[in-house]
Formats: C-alpha cells, structure tokens, sequence
C-alpha cells in the first residue's frame, strides 16, 4: 500500500460528481490508507473485483465495539450504524445471521414486492398531485422522496406512519457521523429502542398479519410444536426490536435519499429525461443505472478482517478494517465499459450499491420497485418536470453515514 493516506470522506467539486480522487486510486492505489473521521486508521477500496469479493466473502463482517475495529466517527458523536453499537446490531455471523435472513427475507421477495405495486402506484400519484397543487417550485424529496418509502416501511411493520417525524429524527441520530451531540444520540436511542420495544409487545399481546405481527405468530406457532420453521426457533425480543428499528431506518433514508438523486440526476442532464420520455420501457434500467451512477452514496461498507487476507497483491493484516467503497467500484472502467457515462440502457448492470454476497441488502427488491414506481409516476404525472436550480447548486446532505439531498427543488 502507498505511503498516502487518504483522508475519508473525499470532497467532490458538485453534489452529483464522483469524487477526482477515485479514478487515481483505482489505477495507482486500490488498496490505499485511510484516515477515518475519527482518527482511526482503516484500508481504503475502490476497484470493482476487490470490493466484490470482500463483500462475497463470508469471512469478513460488519465490525462490531467487540472487534476493536476503526470508528468511523469521533468519540461522543457517532450513531449505532458508525460506532457498531452491539445494542442495536441484528445476527451478524454464523447460522444467526442466516436464520435471520431466512425468516425476515421471504417478506421482501420481488414476488411480494409485485403485489404492493399498485398501492405504491396509488400513493405516489397522490403524493405528485399534491405537490402540483402546492405549485411551483417544489421539494420534490420532501413532497415525494421522503413521504413515500416512508408510508411503506410502516404500513409493512404495522406503526403510524403519523410518528414519521420522529422516526426521521431517530434515524439521523442512528446514522449520524458528525451531526449530533452524544446526549442527543443517547436520548434518541433510549427514545427509538422504547417505542420499538412497545410496539413488539403490542404485537405480542394482539397477533396482526404485518410483517412483525406475522415474525411473532411464526414464532410462537413453532414454540408450540409447528415443524414448519427452519428449526431455530423464532426471533427474540430484541431481534424483533432491532429488525423493525433498522427496517426504519432504511425506508427513511436509504430510500428517500435515493429518490431524490436518481430524479436529480436524470434531470441534471434534460437529454436523460426526454429519452425516457420517449421510451418508458427505460424504467428499470434506468433505476439500475441510477444505483450505480450514484456517487452520493456515503462511506461504503466496513469489514473487519480478522486474518491476514491478500488484496491485489498486497497483504492486508489481520485486525484490519476495511472500507469498500461501492460507488466507486461502481465507476471501473473494468467493470463497466463507459462508467463514466450514464446509460439509461445498461444491461447487464451488476452494480454494488446494494452489496454483494450473504450481506447484501435485504431490502433491495423494495427499494427497486419503490423507485421504478416513483420514476414511471413522474414520467406519465408529471413530464415537464424540471430542477429549479442548476445541478451543481443542489446541497449535500452532511454529517451522516448515508450521502442524500437535503433538498430537490423542482418545476414543471
């Protein structure tokens, strides 16, 4: 590895634009030093190959306080997502984390997900016309991006979607790198975990068919001797806790955040638009595109590498943690030809935005139809739609794990 260290995170000259020091780390340093906002030292990854297949690997984990791993934030100001707060960390490793996937991943099959569609189509048209009846110009994450995975995750965990504000601010707290004091994550935390901890038992007390509800009943029935299970037993109290508090988290901001990008970056460009435009049958490689054209995605994923690995040659030693950069192996030339283009007909589009390997993202089916819905909406509801500001005007969201908009202002 160089003698360089590069400070995390890198600085882009516009919200939209990947960061220049990519394309020379990934020809001349792919596996480079990093400095972390904490101080703490980690390894850097950006090359396609290299980040698939420490992600692929069962071996290599999130880390966790246990493993002594480098902190992505300062002491006193990082969430449970950037410190590896074992109170709020689902099964991780081993048959565990596998049972867990088995029984909280049938519920977001693509099957599944086919079968919300129309309610999302539903609630994305009331969403725009709402918005268009406010006029212009108008936030589009805020009046769209926001409202929308949000009113899905707590129809699907069977909470108010009346208490969204106070999920948002949990969230960020959740997420948070640089943004909050560690009072204000404490309280947020002893805050989220509660509400949670309340909703499970409501469950308990009163069977419902949402995904909770159902995780409880599944669980309960093999109590009693149902040898329909996968032998593990059900879920435990504080997995049910942590499952609907990160399930929360994700429909808050991964998502929100991801609908704001992809519109803005389809429209920074206005040729991007009119060829949808003109061939909606665009839509889902558009929305792949957009995953992987994403430069706003955030710090990328840590892995702990408990044992001596070797890396492009290099050999990373054990205790180390790594960060895979996904959005900028999502930029190899190598990987894909004209990745500095984006191609709203790419295909095949096997991008990393979503991870890759037993820790992919559980929830990526919801996330693909809840953009391709939003997308085929705004195309048919709203055609003229235009951003209000020039592209590079448009604001980082800061201080968080995750990247994001804080705003999209849009006309018609």
């Amino acid at each position: 590895m160089a003698d360089q260290v590069v400070r995390l995170p890198l600085s882009t000259d516009t919200p939209l634009d990947p960061p220049a020091e990519w394309a020379r780390l990934r020809d001349r340093c792919p596996v480079a030093h990093a400095e972390l906002p904490s101080g703490d030292a980690a390894v850097y990854l950006t090359r396609y190959d290299d980040v698939k297949a420490l992600l692929s690997d069962p071996r290599f984990v999130r880390p966790t306080e246990r493993d002594n791993a480098a902190r992505i934030a300062p002491d006193g100001v990082g969430g449970a997502a950037a410190t590896g707060s074992s109170a709020l960390t689902l099964p991780d490793r081993g048959e565990p984390h596998r049972r867990w996937r088995r029984r909280v991943g049938k519920y977001f099959t693509a099957k599944r997900m086919t079968a919300l569609r129309p309610g999302m189509t539903r609630l994305a048209e009331d969403l725009i016309d709402a918005m268009l009846a406010q006029g212009a110009p108008a936030d589009l994450r805020a009046s769209l991006g926001f409202p929308l995975p949000v009113y899905v995750i707590c129809d699907l965990l069977g909470v108010p979607a009346d208490d969204r504000d106070r999920f948002s601010h949990w969230s960020d707290t959740f997420l948070s790198v640089t943004r909050y004091t560690a009072d204000e994550i404490r309280t947020a935390h002893e805050e989220f975990v509660a509400y949670m901890s309340g909703h499970v038992a409501a469950k308990r007390a009163e069977p419902s068919d949402d995904l909770l509800g159902t995780l409880i009943t599944e669980g309960e029935n093999e109590s009693e001797g149902d040898d329909e299970g996968d032998g593990g037993g059900g879920l435990s109290d504080a997995e049910l806790v942590a499952t609907g508090m990160g399930l929360l988290v994700a429909g808050h901001e991964t998502t929100a955040n991801m609908i704001g990008k992809m519109v803005a970056m389809l429209l920074a460009d206005r040729r991007r638009w009119e060829r949808l435009l003109a061939d909606p049958a665009l839509v889902r490689s558009a929305v792949e595109e957009s995953l992987r054209f994403d430069a706003n995605l955030g710090f990328g994923l840590r892995r702990y590498v408990g044992e001596d690995i070797e890396i492009d040659g290099r050999t990373v030693p054990g205790g180390s943690t790594v960060v895979c950069s996904m959005p900028a192996a999502n930029r190899d030339e190598q990987a894909f030809a004209g990745a500095a283009d984006m191609d709203l007909a790419r295909t095949p589009n096997p991008h990393l935005t979503f991870g890759a390997g037993p820790h992919s993202c559980l929830g990526q089916a919801l996330a693909r139809t809840e953009l391709q819905v939003v997308l085929e909406t705004l195309l048919t509801r709203v055609p003229t739609l235009r951003l209000a500001v020039p592209a590079p005007e448009l604001r980082k969201t800061e201080g968080l794990l995750v990247g994001g908009l804080r705003e999209v202002p849009v006309g018609w």
